[in-house]
């Protein structure tokens, strides 16, 4: 199985000649409005069986993006919708219409739940959202390696739980930027990290015992300032300060072989 970061959160994978596409986003203006239109993404290299989404926030669901990358019927495998009003879902409410409006084949996803799709066998496993929305972090299986897919959780209680019954990994992509952010809808605000922070996610990648430790949900060329946004400095270096031998950092575009 290979591995391609596609920037942000977004990755390919490949196994059988087949391939599927996770948190694959192409234009991430309309959750951040600072972000310049293609800068720090890419795109798969061919045509996707499937895609998971680890949640509904815009910045990891774009279904314009998915709906071009997709082979006609290939499902979008999803957390449930959420509970309460629109002021509860507010950070849900575009990624929903967009699925809707670009007529794609959305499939809820229980945590714990297993799907195949091609040589792929695919997990849902619990997550914990910073803005309170559902989110499932995923398990890869193909070819005999095992890939985690972290979206933006925080730190929580599960990590043992999906080590007990999948690890050793061979890769684990985390969020590593450590954001606190300032909503709206959520206060009086948290100035506690809504996602992983560099220390966070090596020790989410010591329990889950992974052989390459991936940080992912950052990207270094945006602006330095978004508002009610703001990033670790540096998730890359204190990455690899905390993630040791572990760690593995990949370039937008860059594939990581497991089979090497």
């Amino acid at each position: 199985m290979r591995v391609r970061r596609l920037g942000w959160a977004g990755l390919e994978m490949e196994a059988g000649g087949e391939r599927l596409v996770i948190d694959y986003v192409r234009d991430l203006t309309p959750l951040f409005t600072g972000w310049r239109p293609g800068e720090g993404l890419t795109v798969p290299s061919g045509k996707a069986a499937a895609a998971l989404v680890t949640h509904l926030h815009r910045d990891h669901t774009d279904a314009a993006a998915l709906a071009d990358v997709l082979t006609p019927g290939a499902p979008v495998l999803r957390p449930a919708p959420g509970h309460g009003d629109d002021v509860d879902n507010v950070t849900t409410l575009l990624a929903e219409r967009e699925l809707v409006l670009h007529e794609l084949a959305p499939e809820v996803v229980d945590a714990w739940a297993a799907r195949e799709v091609g040589p792929f066998r695919v997990t849902a496993v619990p997550a914990v959202d910073g803005l309170g929305d559902p989110q499932l972090n995923w398990v890869v299986e193909a070819d005999g390696q095992r890939v985690f897919h972290g979206g933006d959780t925080m730190f929580h209680g599960y990590w043992w739980l999906v080590a007990r019954r999948f690890s050793p990994f061979d890769a684990v992509f985390l969020p590593a930027n450590g954001a606190v952010v300032d909503a709206p809808h959520l206060q009086p605000p948290s100035p506690l990290p809504a996602a992983l922070d560099p220390r966070q996610a090596a020790a989410a990648a010591e329990i889950l015992d992974a052989r390459y430790a991936v940080p992912i949900h950052y990207e270094t060329e945006q602006p330095d300032k978004i508002p009610g946004y703001v990033e670790v400095s540096d998730p890359e270096k204190e990455f690899r300060t905390h993630a040791g031998r572990r760690a593995r950092v990949l370039a937008v575009g860059e594939w990581l072989d497991l089979a090497g």
